[in-house]
């Protein structure tokens, strides 16, 4: 039981909002490369996606594991893009720290959702079963590349962004 809940419930609950997280931030990251702010579904990613990071931190787990580091690291990030964005309301600097926070978060919640479908869809698993074959690597590598070329656009276009 977590928080009142079946394990199984719980699981249910934290990825659905992990996927709303992900959806919501690939909508906040189309609008910063196509020069928009998108205030409603910015506030949606980052509140999501902060309780994707804290909500995974109920799961049973014994030590220090990849998704703790992934989640403290999360909430990190978040906690910069939170300030960049409204706290300085992207003023001068501030609006290139927000566009590689949030990028940088979206991509821990896809790098993470990868890791998820290795690991619990059968095909994808059969063809890593422990995480560390080429399939996995490889899949792993395209979607940091595909954030890498993202986060750049969206630096270079959202700069005009009326925030």
């Amino acid at each position: 039981m977590i928080l009142g809940m079946s394990l199984a419930l719980y699981t249910q609950i934290h990825v659905i909002i992990s996927l709303i997280a992900i959806a919501s931030g690939l909508l906040v990251a189309i609008g910063m490369i196509m020069a928009r702010s998108s205030g409603p579904m910015t506030a949606l990613f980052l509140a999501t996606t902060v309780l994707t990071s804290v909500t995974g931190f109920f799961f049973p787990f014994h030590g220090v594991t990849p998704g703790i580091v992934v989640g403290i690291l999360s909430l990190v990030v978040l906690l910069l893009a939170v300030i960049a964005r409204y706290g300085k309301h992207l003023a001068g600097g501030w609006r290139g720290t927000y566009v590689f926070t949030a990028m940088f978060a979206l991509y821990l919640n896809v790098f993470v959702l990868v890791a998820q479908c290795f690991e619990h869809i059968p095909s994808f698993h059969a063809l890593a079963p422990t995480g560390t074959e080429p399939p996995f690597k490889i899949a792993q590598g395209i979607v940091l590349v595909v954030f890498v070329v993202l986060t750049i656009f969206a630096n270079k276009k959202f700069r005009f962004a009326i925030a």
